[in-house]
């Protein structure tokens, strides 16, 4: 049998291009489950992928796409049988091994999950990677004690697919959420998914910057890191926490020992690629459970394998607003 892929190549001057091709099943890599793909997502890391930034991919050909959602049709693992519907995020998928940016893959059983109860393989992939880094987070900031009657929970890199859907998720739970972003135009979108307040980026980072700054944030989402992240932890609330899971701000973090000594704040790193079977299918159950899939809606764009470099480009430049789902069969 035969697929279609987005083949990712790397030429001799290290110049990654990516195009459509047909392969044959005998060169899927090694696995115990054959997933028959319906949907993936685009996500910050697919876009270093596709342009070859970030030195995530180290062997070509390669397929990209580190989620994906769709129908097992052959498996060797017992918890998967023909007909199952799976979602996988992360585990390296799309960077060490091929992902889902193709109509097939074949990957080990350990790093799916079934189909969440109530969602569709659609619903899984508008929420993705990004949506269960989103979940992680806030179950992490609540398991430090963060309730809504504890004050504003500030969500940075808010315009983004963890941002949103991170706004989503603690507007549903009754927190007053303030929504931090360098895109004004999308005010109105992220008033529409719960967010109460919003802050710009320019406004925020021109703010007098001092070792202890006013407590304003009972708990922080950070998605972008760098100096806002630096910046950040010098407001937040005693006690309060900072879940920091990106870096599109950069790397870098610049801040001193004050808010931590004086304040008792903790900054809790949030990683989504190596979770435990057991905490993705809990994270997975709350998203089901919390995760209003048509109030999402308008933030939902659907492409196919060919528009993914060109969109790959915009996601890395910040123009990307809210999920890119890929139809691998278009």
């Amino acid at each position: 049998m035969s697929f279609r892929a987005l083949v990712s190549q790397r030429d001799e001057n290290g110049t990654v291009t990516n195009s459509v091709e047909t392969l044959e099943d005998a060169a899927l890599p090694e696995g115990n489950v054959t997933v028959d793909i319906e949907w993936a997502g685009l996500n910050y890391k697919d876009g270093l992928c596709l342009t070859g930034q970030g030195g995530l991919v180290r062997t070509f050909p390669h397929i990209a796409g580190i989620d994906f959602s769709g129908t097992v049709s052959e498996s060797s693992d017992p918890r998967y049988a023909p007909g199952d519907a799976v979602v996988l995020t992360g585990w390296r998928v799309g960077e060490a091994h091929w992902g889902g940016y193709s109509t097939r893959a074949r990957v080990n059983g350990d790093w799916l999950v079934p189909l969440p109860k109530g969602l569709t393989t659609r619903d899984t992939m508008i929420v993705g990677t990004a949506g269960l880094t989103a979940m992680l987070a806030i179950d992490r900031l609540e398991s430090e004690g963060l309730a809504p009657a504890q004050g504003d929970v500030l969500v940075t890199g808010a315009s983004g697919g963890v941002g949103t859907i991170a706004i989503a998720l603690l507007a549903r739970l009754g927190y007053s959420v303030t929504a931090l972003t360098g895109r004004p135009e999308n005010s109105d979108s992220l008033t529409a998914l719960g967010a109460k307040f919003l802050l710009g980026r320019d406004d925020f980072l021109a703010e007098p910057d001092k070792p202890l700054e006013p407590a304003r944030w009972a708990g922080v989402v950070d998605c972008v890191g760098g100096n806002i992240l630096g910046k950040v932890l010098k407001q937040v609330k005693y006690g309060g926490s900072v879940a920091a899971l990106g870096n599109t701000a950069g790397v870098a973090l610049s801040t001193n020992v004050l808010p931590f000594l004086l304040r008792g704040v903790n900054l809790l790193g949030i990683d989504s690629v190596m979770q435990p079977y057991e905490r993705r299918i809990a994270a997975w159950s709350r998203i089901a459970e919390l995760f209003d899939v048509s109030a999402y809606a308008a933030m939902v764009q659907e492409v196919g394998l060919e528009d993914l470099p060109a969109a790959a480009t915009r996601i890395l430049n910040g123009q990307i607003r809210g999920r890119v789902l890929v139809r691998p069969d278009r």
